[in-house]
């Protein structure tokens, strides 16, 4: 990823992004913490993929499942958050609306 998009990635503005993307039910159930932990093991997923260190020019595809899949295993496995799958899933689809908006990963 290029300086300039590591600029506009911005992790507040993805929680914002996130709890305003969450149906009406579910808004107000996630802390901002909560969202940065699971932002956070989206971006460690992103990493470990080599999203970031691709060609600026390169289009990145994401295999949504496989992406959720991760979200849920590392996020039991380190038992800060209890999210169904459901939530993951939209969080995760969230996130996902948030880096298109800013055309992230094209």
């Amino acid at each position: 990823m290029n300086e300039e998009k590591d600029f506009i990635y911005d992790e507040d503005e993805v929680v914002r992004f996130i709890q305003n993307y969450l149906p009406q039910e579910m808004k107000g159930r996630f802390s901002d913490d909560d969202l940065i932990y699971l932002i956070d093991l989206i971006s460690d997923y992103y990493e470990s993929k080599g999203f970031f260190d691709g060609a600026d020019d390169e289009i990145v595809e994401i295999d949504e499942d496989e992406l959720i899949r991760y979200v849920i295993e590392n996020a039991e496995r380190d038992d800060v958050c209890k999210l169904t799958a459901e939530e993951v899933i939209l969080i995760v689809k969230g996130e996902l609306a948030y880096c298109e908006s800013i055309h992230l990963f094209e």
